[in-house]
């Protein structure tokens, strides 16, 4: 574990890195803008005719979808797809589907392996990049949440530039705000409330990517995520989301448990929602740009769960616990009319019809499980 004094170390960085960057960050924020929202361009063909595309974390929730759906696109249909994942968090089960496709390739790696990245970037001129490990984890674990977050992210850059690869579209996240000081929160919102070293990762991660644009001109977009669920979350394990263990509850006739008095909001969005932001961002001319990805719609915790009961039919009431430590922010709500505005992006799926196909996608992997499980 890292001592105090690490950590604060590690934020003092953080922070003096974004402190000489903030203003450069804002005035480039406003370049070219349109009622204040950047467009920024490459000179690139709209159209990007990449060699093979990769995805680093591309066997999990988001990576399958965003596969799924770069198969299904006539822009990027029959190029070759490399999926490199260390299955610590990915499954195979996931990738079923795309595999029987064809041209997809699987490079059981970690982003800690230079070499392997190195490899596993021949002939690529697109990536995804997701491989993380989840929030809850890096706080029980926050030596391994440098090494994967900041380091993987480092040498998936330096690999990428070595190969010549054109663009990088990297999944980042609402946490990079902590609890924001205004909502509907914008991209150009400050960093300095995050507490965590999930957050603090990945807003050195945006930080890396500036800063290989700036020396090296790769092109990138980093998506930051709002609370994002639907088909293939994580069922088992230590790090299952509070919606898996609500419905393994539910269906056994239990109460869902809230951690809090439930009044905490969220901005949840459904995956395939977030899989079309990541292909449409990889199509774009947009570079060294930012874009929250959510529905722009709050939700408490206490209506989340009421929700969840009503699709799956039950009449529970709701159980309460002692608040976690983890990521204790109040309040969640993006603006994303400059994803709308810049990459054509808006949500589909709204939250009770993502839950029912969440629920259905949870009904039939367990009656395919052995006995149930």
């Amino acid at each position: 574990m890292l001592s105090a004094f690490s950590v604060v170390n590690i934020y003092a960085r953080v922070f003096l890195v974004h402190v000489f960057k903030a203003n450069a960050f804002r005035s480039q924020f406003k370049k070219h803008s349109r009622d204040g929202y950047a467009t920024f361009s490459t000179g690139l063909p709209h159209s990007i005719m990449t060699k093979k595309i990769l995805l680093t974390g591309g066997a999990g929730l988001i990576g399958s979808h965003i596969i799924d759906q770069l198969q299904a696109d006539p822009e990027f249909s029959g190029r070759e797809v490399v999926i490199f994942d260390n299955f610590s968090r990915g499954q195979r089960a996931n990738i079923a589907q795309a595999l029987s496709r064809g041209k997809v390739t699987i490079i059981e790696g970690d982003v800690r392996d230079r070499d392997a990245l190195r490899q596993a970037m021949d002939n690529v001129d697109l990536v995804f990049h997701l491989a993380a490990i989840r929030i809850t984890q890096c706080a029980q674990e926050p030596r391994l949440a440098m090494e994967v977050l900041g380091e993987g992210t480092f040498n998936m850059l330096e690999a990428a530039v070595e190969a010549g690869v054109r663009k990088v579209i990297a999944s980042s996240s609402a946490s990079v705000y902590g609890l924001a000081e205004s909502f509907p929160t914008r991209e150009d919102h400050h960093p300095y409330d995050n507490r965590t070293i999930y957050g603090a990762l990945k807003t050195w991660n945006e930080g890396l990517l500036r800063s290989f644009n700036d020396m090296y001109g790769l092109d990138y977009i980093a998506l930051r995520y709002f609370n994002v669920y639907g088909p293939r979350m994580d069922r088992h394990g230590v790090y299952t989301e509070v919606l898996i263990r609500w419905i393994e509850r539910i269906d056994a006739g239990k109460a869902p448990i809230i951690f809090g008095d439930g009044t905490q909001t969220m901005d949840f969005v459904f995956v395939e929602d977030i899989a079309r932001a990541n292909v449409l961002a990889a199509k774009s001319d947009a570079t060294d740009a930012v874009f929250n990805i959510g529905r722009s719609e709050e939700i408490s915790l206490k209506d989340l769960a009421k929700a969840l009961l009503r699709v799956m039919e039950a009449d529970i009431p709701i159980e309460y616990g002692p608040e976690r430590a983890v990521n204790p922010v109040s309040r969640r709500l993006a603006d994303i009319s400059r994803a709308r505005d810049v990459l054509g992006w808006t949500p589909a799926v709204d939250l009770e019809e993502g839950l029912r196909r969440l629920v259905a996608w949870w009904r039939e992997e367990r009656a395919e499980a052995p006995h149930g499980t």
